[in-house]
C-alpha cells in the first residue's frame, strides 16, 4: 500500500475517508493472514512502515495516529514500491501481490511511470469541490484500476 498523507489530503475530509477504508482493509488482511507492506508518503520523503508483515496492533496504532502534512513524495513512494515489489516477486514467486495506492493525485506533473508489475488499484481520495482529476490519469499510466473513494463498491 502506498498512502499519500500530504497536506492536501486534509482538505474536505479526504484523509478521514481514507482512514476508514484503511481500517477495513487492515481488518480484512488480519482475518486473511495476509502480509502488508505500507509506504507512507508525507512530508519530505516516503517512509516504509511495514514490509511484508501481518496486520496487527501496530498497524492500528499507526492508523489512529495518521495525520497529514508537508509535501507529496508520492513519486518517490511509487518508485520505492516498484523496487520492493520486484524484489519480493523474486524472493517469493508464489505469493500473490497487489498494489493499492491511496492519493488525491495532487501532483503538478510527473515523469513517465512504468506500469505496475502486479494488479494495482488507485483509490482517488480527492474530495475538493473542484477536482483536478489527476488520480485517474495516474492510474491510467500505472495500468491500475481506478476508483474514487466515494464510488467504491462495498466489497473491496
Amino acid at each position: 500500500m502506498v498512502v499519500d498523507a500530504s497536506a492536501s489530503t486534509r482538505r474536505h475530509g479526504a484523509l478521514s475517508q481514507a482512514k476508514g477504508l484503511l481500517a477495513q482493509l487492515f481488518e480484512q488482511a488480519y482475518r486473511q493472514r495476509a502480509r502488508l507492506a505500507v509506504l507512507h508518503a508525507s512530508g519530505a520523503q516516503a517512509q516504509w512502515l511495514w514490509q511484508g508483515q501481518q496486520s496487527g496492533a501496530a498497524v492500528q496504532t499507526w492508523l489512529a495516529e495518521l495525520g497529514a502534512g508537508g509535501g507529496t513524495p508520492l513519486l518517490e513512494a511509487l518508485q520505492q514500491a516498484s523496487r520492493w515489489l520486484s524484489r519480493r516477486q523474486q524472493l517469493k514467486p508464489a505469493e500473490q501481490q497487489r498494489l493499492l495506492i491511496l492519493t488525491d493525485g495532487r501532483l503538478r506533473d510527473w515523469p513517465a511511470l512504468p506500469p505496475a508489475s502486479c494488479p494495482a488499484l488507485l483509490v482517488d481520495i480527492e474530495c475538493a469541490p473542484i477536482r483536478l482529476g489527476r488520480g485517474r490519469l495516474l492510474a491510467r499510466e500505472l495500468g491500475a484500476q481506478y476508483w474514487h473513494i466515494e464510488e467504491l463498491p462495498g466489497g473491496y
